[in-house]
């Protein structure tokens, strides 16, 4: 009996064996990681971390164990299987100086029902652990008060730079365009705007981490800063308007007041307390309006050249615009207006001469003057002298205003213009023809006329005559 108890504890305990046997599986599932130690630099951008398994695993489970981070965040990749070893492939491409951790925890199975549970973290670089570049000094100076004329950025690196991604990384407010001139083996970049900087006005500059040395290592941070246009606290103004005279290639003060002083053919300078901006070439209008333009005198003043004369016993305002800005920007705010009488008279006839007989003057209009006619041709020829000079295109102009016609008796025949010329810059000879004598029973009248106004005539400086000046001739034997 007790043989035969042993006998079956032994085959029971043998079968307990095969069963346990069959369904456990005690062995240790192999693996390895690439990069297998800390600091390890993988040859490029996209080299993959490798987890390599000796067995073939529950793939769900292992690819949820894997996270690779960096300062910047978890880093994006696709998960790829080749046999039993899993690849993880950066999207983006791994950034050169950058320390990254691949993160292994939690617990996985193979296919055969084995687990391993996994605690490790492995640090690496990928392409180089070179030290970032810093941004090491700039200019202007966080906060700075800087004036607006040809103002650039300077910023100043601790190592190479990267111009694409370095220029892609920099932004600032207001300038346009940009242009980047670099410097010092790509360690010094200096920006330019297309636009003119506005005074008074803060503007903000930005550096994004993005921006990278020219081993591919990025700044370690952003940076971002201020400055303000605001170094220039005098507002620009008008000190004084002047006649001026052009004498030798340079305009001269003529020491006139310009309320009351301004002569025939003188300009116009405005003079202001600081140097200023282009456009005040724009700035200056009359009311009532005048035709000229403007041109510098110095960087301070300007002269408004006249096309003609103003008017003579009108009063002017000069007005110089409240936006003209100074050359840092700042406007004078308010129009500068100061009125004018110019002393300019009206276009005059100084003298008269008929047939050398000497002139005469002080002439008036209505009255009447003997004039000798050659009974043979019936030929007069007279001279008017003008108070000023005329212009070429007005002396042919002035030609065809001037007219002699018959007036007393109405039965005279009429006159034609047979020749004309100018003595001088101020005097015209005309000699008219069809004209005849009296006598002391009929005397013989022609009427001289000379038109006054806008219309009439005029020097082509902007003189002209207030009315029209009536002459009339009475005809009479040379002998």
């Amino acid at each position: 009996m007790l043989r035969l108890m042993i006998n079956f504890t032994a085959v029971m305990l043998c079968a307990i064996f095969q069963i346990s046997c069959g369904f456990i599986d005690l062995r240790q599932i192999g693996f390895s990681v690439e990069p297998d130690s800390d600091d390890s630099v993988l040859s490029d951008s996209y080299s993959p971390v490798i987890v390599r398994f000796d067995t073939e695993m529950e793939k769900s489970d292992a690819q949820r164990i894997l996270q690779i981070t960096s300062d910047t965040g978890v880093m994006k990749g696709d998960i790829v299987w080749k046999n039993n070893d899993l690849y993880f492939v950066p999207i983006p491409g791994w950034t050169a100086g950058i320390r990254y951790t691949a993160s292994l925890t939690g617990t996985i199975r193979s296919v055969d029902g084995r687990e391993l549970r996994f605690n490790r973290f492995i640090s690496f670089y990928a392409v180089n652990k070179n030290e970032p570049p810093l941004l090491e000094r700039h200019y202007p100076a966080n906060g700075a008060s800087v004036g607006t004329g040809n103002l650039f950025l300077e910023f100043h690196f601790s190592r190479s730079m990267d111009r694409l991604t370095a220029e892609s990384a920099f932004s600032v407010e207001g300038i346009g365009n940009k242009t980047f001139e670099w410097s010092d083996n790509d360690k010094i970049f200096k920006v330019s705007g297309e636009k003119t900087l506005a005074p008074w006005v803060t503007y903000r500059w930005n550096l994004k981490d993005s921006a990278k040395g020219a081993d591919g290592v990025p700044l370690p941070k952003a940076y971002s800063g201020y400055f303000t246009t605001d170094l220039d606290q005098v507002l620009p103004q008008v000190t004084g308007a002047l006649a001026v005279l052009y004498s030798d290639g340079a305009w001269y003060p003529t020491g006139s007041d310009i309320k009351t002083g301004l002569a025939s053919g003188q300009g116009i300078a405005v003079e202001f307390n600081k140097p200023m901006g282009e456009n005040v070439l724009r700035s200056v209008r009359f009311e009532p309006a005048l035709t000229g333009k403007t041109e510098l005198l110095s960087e301070k003043s300007i002269v408004y050249i006249f096309t003609k004369d103003p008017e003579p016993e009108i009063t002017y305002t000069l007005i110089v615009s409240g936006e003209t800005k100074d050359s840092e920007g700042l406007k004078i705010g308010a129009d500068y207006r100061i009125n004018f009488l110019p002393d300019i008279p009206f276009l005059n006839v100084l003298s008269f001469s008929a047939n050398s007989i000497s002139a005469a003057e002080n002439l008036s209009s209505n009255m009447t003057l003997p004039v000798k006619i050659n009974p043979a041709t019936g030929e007069l020829s007279f001279s008017v002298r003008f108070s000023s000079v005329f212009t070429k295109e007005e002396k042919q102009n002035t030609a065809q205003k001037i007219s002699l016609t018959s007036f007393f008796p109405r039965t005279l025949s009429p006159t034609a213009l047979q020749y004309v010329s100018w003595i001088s810059d101020d005097c015209i000879l005309m000699r008219w023809e069809g004209l005849s004598m009296g006598n002391t029973q009929t005397p013989n009248y022609y009427k001289l006329l000379i038109p006054g106004g806008k219309n009439g005539v005029n020097s082509g400086t902007g003189m002209f005559m207030k009315e029209d000046l009536i002459i009339y001739l009475e005809a009479v034997n040379e002998n």
